[in-house]
């Protein structure tokens, strides 16, 4: 690549802030990062907030590549060195603040206005080397193209998918009937259970423990081996699955008895559950967690966790000890607790004596990173406003014995970086897909109420 073809990447502070070690997605390019950006996340770093750590590693992540480099060096660009390889590219700081050589678009008052002003004269002193600005921020790239920026671009380096719809269900639907279509199978039993070997193209990309249904319903299966030609299905049936029950609670649909199925099978340690708001995600887990563990015995303990965005406005500090305050955050698995347990003479005695003998915990994300879990059952709720990272620390938490479940909708995302295609909960299920021991199941259709389903559809 020539110098000319080489384009000049400007990154804002929101890209660092989501991507600590963007730095490095750039390979053989040039990166500039302004020195309102360094102001911003200077500002930044001592937050008592999560992305103040990650404005202290994107810092340390520059310090690193500026550690032994001149002021000429900083201005004019260092290799990029990524763990002892160079990538090919450079990077620099620009001087920004208050420079009297750049053409002004905008005011300097804003830091947003700088940065602009900074890729415009970049713009026209690298020509004809193409200059991009990068930012999170929908506001400020329709704001620099109006000011005549030529590329304007979204930090997308870090989704899987170009579009939420692409995001793997779980299952797959064949058209019409299933027997009809297969040629040659061989079928065999392996204990009480029978598998079914056999080469389709009617399976397109396969992957572990994914479910096979037609259109009637007359054939479910789940995926439990791969071949360079086939596939191996065991071969659950419409009635065993939809005869499946957790802690009292019988599926209500297909997608249901596909969820419980992975939930209670002991060979799957992630179980990811995604869907619309009153498709039963957080039902389902629950039920099958108090089975698991009160009725089954083969876990210890039931550890519940979400994070805590800011919905509305801030309450403040709440009183009490760690599962006290998490209480109003958690109040869908207490609702579901009284739900399933409604019919006893005194529920809220019940649910009491449930959440001692189960030995439900409710833990704050905030507390999760350096623990070791053993022998429980993770309840994570609300997933889909945490980063990758996020979720990355609070699995690898998961020790022998563990299993956890991580449910969310991706069309209540709080988070003012996150999207569907970036959130960490997109980032799992495709990242976890073929993996032997996940499951994921998108949980189509509203079960919650008529009111709740017609609410999802036109609202």
């Amino acid at each position: 690549m020539t110098e000319a073809e080489r384009k000049f990447y400007i990154l804002d502070t929101n890209v660092l802030l989501h991507e600590p070690l963007a730095l490095y997605s750039f390979q053989e390019h040039n990166v500039v990062i302004p020195m309102t950006v360094l102001e911003e996340l200077d500002r930044i770093k001592d937050r008592q907030k999560d992305v103040s750590r990650d404005a202290r590693v994107a810092i340390r992540g520059l310090e690193n590549l500026f550690e032994d480099a001149t002021t000429e060096e900083i201005s004019q660009g260092v290799k990029i060195d990524h763990k002892g390889v160079l990538l090919g590219g450079s990077i620099s700081i620009f001087a920004d603040h208050h420079a009297s050589f750049l053409q002004e678009s905008f005011s300097e008052d804003e830091p947003d206005n700088r940065i602009i002003n900074t890729a415009l004269y970049l713009q026209k002193s690298k020509a004809p080397s193409k200059v991009v600005l990068v930012t999170k921020d929908i506001n400020m790239r329709l704001k620099a193209k109006g000011a005549g920026l030529k590329y304007v671009e979204d930090y997308r380096t870090d989704k899987l998918i170009d579009d939420v719809d692409l995001l793997s269900k779980g299952y797959q639907q064949v058209e019409g009937d299933f027997w009809d279509t297969i040629k040659e199978c061989e079928t065999f039993n392996r204990g009480e259970d029978t598998y079914h070997q056999l080469k389709t193209e009617l399976i397109t990309q396969p992957f572990p423990n994914q479910y096979i249904l037609d259109d009637n319903h007359d054939f479910v299966g789940k995926i439990t081996d791969q071949f360079a030609d086939g596939v191996e299905l065991l071969d659950i049936g419409y009635d065993r699955i939809m005869g499946q029950q957790a802690w009292g609670v019988t599926p209500k649909n297909i997608y249901q008895g596909m969820a419980i199925n992975a939930l209670l099978d002991p060979s799957i340690d992630l179980v990811v559950l995604t869907g619309p708001a009153g498709c039963g995600k957080t039902l389902l887990a629950v039920a099958a967690a108090l089975e698991l563990v009160i009725e089954q015995k083969q876990y210890d303990k039931i550890i519940v966790t979400r994070n805590t965005p800011d919905i509305a406005e801030n309450i403040g500090f709440l009183p009490g000890t760690e599962e006290e305050k998490m209480m109003p955050w958690l109040a869908s698995v207490t609702d579901t607790l009284e739900v399933l347990h409604k019919n006893d003479n005194c529920s809220a005695s019940s649910v009491n004596y449930i959440m001692d003998k189960a030995n439900i915990q409710f833990k704050s994300v905030n507390f999760m990173r350096g623990r070791s879990i053993q022998n429980s059952f993770v309840l994570l709720d609300e997933c889909q406003n945490l980063t990758a990272s996020q979720l990355k620390t609070i699995i690898t938490r998961c020790g022998e014995g563990t299993k956890i479940v991580c449910s969310g909708n991706l069309a209540q995302i709080d988070s003012n970086y996150l999207t569907p295609v970036t959130s960490g909960l997109t980032y799992i299920v495709e990242r976890f897909k073929d993996f032997e021991g996940s499951a994921n199941i998108f949980l189509n259709g509203v079960i919650r109420s008529r009111l709740a389903e017609y609410a999802e559809e036109h609202l």
